[in-house]
C-alpha cells in the first residue's frame, strides 16, 4: 500500500456535526455548527467544543459560561450547514430556520432546540487558549432525549434518530449496523467433541421441527448423550450468524467510514455512506 506523506494537519474524521445553542445575559440567542466536539470524560459526564474567538457565540459562551449541544439528524441537515455558514451577526438563525428555542433546565441563558432529538446542557469549567480555537471544557448538567425513540423496554433508541455526521467537508449519513460493543471478543458455544447430527430416515407428523431464526441468532439443541458414570445431559448450543458481506461504496473513489456509535452502556459501529453534498 503505497501512502503519501503530508504536513500536519487535521485528518481525524468522522466528526460529529451538532448545532450549539447559546446566549447572552441582554436575552440574545444564537446557534452555531460544530464539528470539532466530543467526550473527554464518562464520570463525571464532561465534553468539549472548539470555537474560533472571531466567531458571534464566543463571547456569548465566555460571558455565561453556558451552551448546549444538540445532536443533528437527516431532517436537519439544512439547519446545520446553514448555522455553520451564516454568522448571528447579520441573520437570525432561529427565524431562518423555523427552529423553536426552549428553556433549559439547568442553565440560565443558553436554550434547547426543540427539533433536536437530543440536547445536552453543558456548564463550562475551563477555557484553553489553544491557537485558531480556544477550547470550552464543559461539564454536562443535564441531557434531554425524545420519547418518540424509547422501545417497547423504554430503551432509547440513538440510531434510529437519523444521525448525521461530518467528513471532509461533507455531511454523512449512518449506514448498516457491522456490530456491537465488544463483539469481536464474545465467546462462542462450541459443539461436544464427537457429537453429530442424526440425518432423518423417515421424517413424520411426530418429528421434531426445525429451529427458527430469530433476530440472527439460531439455537441448536445437541443431541443427548450418556458420559460414563454421568447422568444424560442437554447442551444447548448458540451460534451467532452475522451478515458480514463486504460493502462497496456506490460512489467512485468514495470509501466507506467506519464509525463506532455509543447510547449509554450501549456500542454500535456503523458504517458511513455517503450523500450528496448539501
Amino acid at each position: 500500500m503505497a501512502k503519501q506523506l503530508w504536513k500536519p494537519g487535521n485528518m481525524l474524521y468522522p466528526l460529529p456535526a451538532v448545532m450549539v445553542s447559546v446566549g447572552d445575559k441582554n436575552g440574545n440567542k444564537n446557534i452555531l455548527t460544530v464539528a470539532w466536539t466530543g467526550t473527554i470524560c464518562t464520570n463525571p459526564a464532561m465534553v468539549y467544543i472548539s470555537v474560533r474567538p472571531e466567531r458571534y457565540s464566543y463571547e456569548m459562551i465566555r460571558q455565561t459560561n453556558e451552551f448546549v449541544i444538540n445532536l443533528t439528524t437527516e431532517k436537519l441537515i439544512r439547519a446545520t450547514d446553514y448555522c455553520g455558514v451564516r454568522s448571528g451577526r447579520d441573520v437570525d438563525k432561529w427565524k431562518e430556520m423555523h427552529l423553536t428555542p426552549e428553556i433549559a433546565t439547568t442553565l440560565s441563558y443558553a436554550p434547547m432546540i426543540a427539533e433536536s432529538p437530543v440536547n445536552i446542557e453543558c456548564q463550562v469549567t475551563e477555557i484553553k487558549e489553544l491557537g485558531s480555537h480556544h477550547m470550552f471544557l464543559a461539564k454536562v448538567t443535564a441531557v434531554h432525549a425524545d420519547e418518540a425513540y424509547l422501545n417497547e423496554k423504554n430503551r432509547f433508541e440513538l440510531n434510529k434518530t437519523g444521525l448525521i455526521a461530518y467528513s471532509h467537508g461533507e455531511y454523512l449519513s449512518l449506514g448498516k449496523q457491522l456490530g456491537t460493543f465488544g463483539y469481536s471478543v464474545r465467546k462462542k458455544s462450541k459443539s461436544p467433541a464427537g457429537s453429530s447430527k442424526k440425518k432423518a430416515a423417515h421424517p413424520s407428523k411426530n418429528a421434531k421441527k426445525k429451529p427458527k431464526v430469530k433476530n440472527d441468532l439460531l439455537r441448536m439443541k445437541t443431541e443427548e448423550r450418556k458420559s460414563s458414570g454421568h447422568p444424560y445431559q442437554n447442551r444447548n448450543l448458540s451460534l451467532l450468524f452475522l451478515n458480514a458481506e463486504p460493502f462497496i461504496s456506490s460512489v467512485k473513489s468514495a470509501p466507506a467510514i467506519l464509525l463506532y456509535l455509543r447510547s449509554g452502556s450501549h456500542g454500535t459501529y456503523v458504517l458511513l455512506l455517503r450523500d450528496a453534498r448539501y
